[in-house]
């Protein structure tokens, strides 16, 4: 049997695993050597987790494609099928390595049934696989993503003024106000929707110096693993783990990579003000710098121990204590 044939393994029968190239209009889906295309929407859904169920698959792999993939997502796991839900990157590399360098919707759906192949066996397969979506936490996300176009459109239009002659002025500052009324209705039913399903988790990280309201939204709504992975692991996923770049006898400059991007804007800003306003945070960079750190590793340090420390409590449900992540020295 051919690998591409080849899935889990469950009461003693070998499962085929599956990949499916998404898009705006349709879905492309390789099942072993078996090729379909279905419209992405509700029927779509339907047919294609019947075609899954039917074929037993194991694991089913997907690019994350900016939403579209979604609700595909939530329909699969709800009918019980596993779903890995991949960064486009990963993909692209993993089709470079096979030496498929050719780029069509069969062809992308293919490779992700061969990497399918893949994590389906890997030791680690745990990791890969997409927890089930958290609905509270889905509606909280689309918020923050509203909130976030809003005001990039605020920013957009303020630029505008600087060149604009009265009456486009006047029209810039009339959308500028429908704009602040917009992202004023956006934080309203954030508040609300916090409160309502995320108060606890709000409460504990708001005890923070550094860590305001835009934080503790992206946080909650784009690393729902926070307080659940150790910080090793947490680190790596938001991309402010240094990573090694080792061959032979060569030992490279350690690098952070990747990582969820949103999130760690949000956390390089928090970090930012805690340097000022947070007593461990700060002393942490200063101790850095006078050890000779490059100011711009000092930084990536003192994100990677404020993500830490928040990981940690939420892990512990512990509010913030200085004292326990201060040195004595540094202790007053």
């Amino acid at each position: 049997m051919n690998m591409h044939q080849q899935g889990g393994v469950a009461n003693g029968e070998v499962r085929l695993n599956a990949g499916i190239d998404v898009s705006k209009l349709h879905l492309d889906v390789c099942v072993g050597t078996t090729q379909q295309r279905v419209a992405n929407d509700a029927n779509g859904w339907n047919e294609l987790t019947a075609i899954l169920q039917a074929e037993q698959v194991d694991l089913v792999v997907l690019e994350a494609t900016g939403g579209y993939e979604r609700c595909l997502v939530c329909a699969l796991q709800s009918a019980g099928v596993c779903v890995a839900r991949v960064n486009p990157r990963q993909a692209r590399d993993f089709a470079k390595s096979m030496g498929v360098l050719a780029k069509t919707d069969q062809v992308d759906a293919r490779v992700l049934r061969d990497f399918a192949d893949v994590l389906s066996h890997h030791a680690d397969r745990h990791k890969f696989v997409t927890p089930m979506l958290d609905q509270a936490r889905q509606a909280l996300a689309e918020l923050m993503t509203r909130r976030r176009q809003l005001v990039d459109m605020r920013v957009a239009e303020h630029n505008r003024l600087e060149h604009a002659g009265p009456r486009a002025a006047r029209s810039i500052g009339s959308v500028l106000k429908l704009l602040d009324k917009q992202i004023a209705a956006i934080d309203a039913h954030i508040d609300d929707h916090m409160d309502q399903h995320f108060k606890t988790q709000r409460q504990l990280l708001d005890t923070v110096k550094g860590v305001g309201p835009v934080t503790i939204l992206t946080l909650t709504a784009a690393l729902p693993e926070l307080g659940r992975l150790g910080r090793r692991q947490i680190a790596k996923l938001v991309g402010v783990a240094p990573l090694a770049d080792d061959s032979g006898g060569r030992s490279g400059k350690r690098r952070t990579w990747g990582g969820r991007s949103e999130v760690r804007s949000v956390v390089y800003m928090a970090a930012i003000v805690a340097m000022r306003h947070n007593d461990v945070i700060r002393a942490f960079y200063e101790r850095l710098v006078q050890a000779g750190k490059p100011k711009k590793v000092a930084i990536v340090a003192c994100m990677r121990k404020l993500l830490t420390i928040l990981n940690a409590m939420l892990r512990d449900q512990a509010i913030w204590a200085a004292t326990r992540h201060l040195k004595p020295s540094e202790q007053t």
